[in-house]
């Protein structure tokens, strides 16, 4: 007769290591800064840095925050991504983004609204321009 209960013990004590392993690699980014160019009329290129980032989204998120912050400032209402690139020096995460801002919601797939998405960025920690 197997005992059920002697069966659980070691799944227990493996999610419990699971649950341990991963507060150890919580999420802690260290964002480093923006800074922005101005390269055509509505056209800007966004460069932005972080360390601690999960993966290329993370960074990637960083610089759609920077140009919706930028967006609002500028008094527009809107955005569209035109391009990102991203490096990952050893443990330095960049981004070199380019998006357009207008005061209509733009043609295109990747249009944000500025507002939104500056909401969302202040909610969940992450800096603007």
């Amino acid at each position: 007769m197997i005992r059920v209960g002697a069966m659980l013990l070691p799944l227990a004590v493996a999610v419990a290591a699971c649950e341990d392993a991963s507060d150890t690699n919580a999420f802690a980014p260290e964002y480093q800064g923006v800074k922005t160019d101005l390269l055509d009329g509505d056209l800007v290129n966004f460069h932005v840095a972080m360390t601690g980032a999960r993966g290329s989204a993370d960074v990637a998120r960083y610089a759609e925050c920077a140009a919706a912050q930028y967006a609002l400032i500028r008094g527009y209402g809107f955005a569209r991504h035109v391009r990102t690139n991203i490096a990952d020096e050893g443990s330095i995460w960049r981004a070199d983004a380019v998006y357009t801002i207008s005061s209509a919601l733009p043609r295109g797939l990747k249009t944000i609204d500025a507002e939104v998405v500056a909401a969302d960025c202040a909610e969940n920690g992450i800096p603007m321009v």
